[in-house]
């Protein structure tokens, strides 16, 4: 019964937003009086006129009197009912054996009382007598009535109760609704800023070798491919800062920014740098996070062409298998011995870690990165991520 007491804070401020459009109905909400005494009005009305139909018309009693005695009884049996119904609020919450005998004895009092006052009524109002003999007459209808006017009132007690309940769990379920959409904003908040972060990581990262390898290239008086490296790291800086470090790039955009960053390479390396960059054009729209294969292709100079006298080659391909996207990044180079993990650059520990980062905010347990050795000598780092083409995300869009 506890719910009761808090109907007026939770169930009526939904209730009311239903009614908004009807005023009466607004009314009969914000006031739990006006609610009785509109159902006391129709109900005592409606007696009335099963009065007048059954009983004057009935017995041909047209008289003013006898119509005024049908309407008066019903004004008594409004009246005393009222005191009635906080009698039977008073005991809502009692143990239902005591309310049921409780319950049972308000209705035989007020039932006779309300007998006792209209048959005296009608005798003051009309020319009838000697009618206390028939007592019982005029009480077991009031009985009746009066076990139906407790029906009523406990049913609708009732129906208020199981409203004030659904209301509840409405306003619960919205309250529950809203949390999880703030907690998936929050979450949703939370992992742009940690792509951001990933993304943004890669700038000082890469800028930090590059420039080491100018200092090389103007030490050792190479002016004209210290331009040449200038000139590169120009371009790729202006791609890599214009570039959305959320959004996902095609394909094609990132190969092409991945042959700048290996112009930047080759005018440190000359001949001793080969690259080859294998794909199909027609997968060229494919979706992969931006400077995804930059911090593989940073590995392999670093760990295979780097500490060769020969140099190396480095190749860049990407395949469509079951619906996958597959990246491949693959050296000529010692490999990997007894270890299943590549260092990452310059002590830093940013490459791989970087990249099995961002996969997994991007897209979870639907990519896939693993490290080997090549049959043929080096090492392969393949990359598996689900496939999109931006012609099929702007559809889905």
């Amino acid at each position: 019964m506890a719910l009761i007491t808090s109907y007026n804070d939770t169930a009526r401020p939904v209730l009311m937003a239903a009614s908004k459009r009807h005023p009466l109905a607004q009314l009969l909400i914000e006031n739990r009086n006006s609610q009785f005494w509109l159902l006391q009005f129709i109900g005592w009305s409606g007696l009335s006129i099963v009065s007048y139909f059954s009983l004057n018309l009935w017995y041909d009693q047209p008289e003013l009197s006898y119509v005024g005695h049908n309407v008066l009884q019903s004004v008594v049996g409004a009246l005393i009912t009222w005191p009635m119904r906080y009698l039977l609020k008073s005991c809502w919450e009692m143990a239902w054996i005591k309310r049921l005998l409780l319950v049972s004895l308000v209705v035989l009092a007020f039932a006779t009382l309300w007998s006792v006052l209209r048959l005296s009524l009608f005798l003051l109002m009309t020319d009838e007598t000697n009618l206390w003999g028939d007592f019982g007459g005029w009480l077991f209808p009031s009985i009746f009535i009066f076990l139906c006017w407790t029906t009523l009132y406990h049913g609708i007690k009732y129906y208020q109760l199981a409203q004030h309940e659904h209301a509840v769990l409405m306003k619960m379920a919205a309250d529950r609704n809203e949390q999880s959409m703030r907690l998936a904003q929050a979450e949703a908040s939370a992992r742009v800023a940690q792509l951001t972060m990933l993304r943004y990581q890669l700038n000082p990262h890469f800028l930090f070798n590059t420039l080491n390898a100018l200092q090389g290239l103007i030490a050792s008086k190479r002016n004209d491919k210290a331009g040449d490296m200038i000139s590169e790291l120009g371009h790729f800086l202006r791609y890599s800062l214009q570039s959305d470090p959320v959004q996902t790039v095609d394909l094609e955009q990132e190969i092409d920014a991945l042959k700048m960053y290996l112009n930047i390479e080759q005018a440190r390396f000359g001949d001793r740098l080969e690259v080859k960059v294998d794909y199909d054009p027609a997968i060229g729209s494919a979706q992969i996070p931006s400077m995804l294969l930059q911090p593989l292709v940073e590995n392999a100079i670093k760990y295979a062409i780097g500490p060769s006298e020969e140099g190396g080659c480095i190749e860049i391909n990407a395949m469509i298998e079951n619906d996958s996207l597959v990246l491949t990044v693959s050296d000529n180079g010692p490999g990997l011995d007894d270890t299943d993990e590549l260092p990452a650059p310059s002590g830093t520990g940013v490459g791989l870690r970087n990249i099995r980062e961002r996969l997994a905010n991007s897209y979870g347990d639907g990519a896939a990165m693993y490290i080997t050795n090549r049959v043929t000598g080096g090492l392969m780092v393949v990359i598996r991520l689900p496939y999109l083409s931006s012609y099929l995300r702007a559809k889905a869009s």
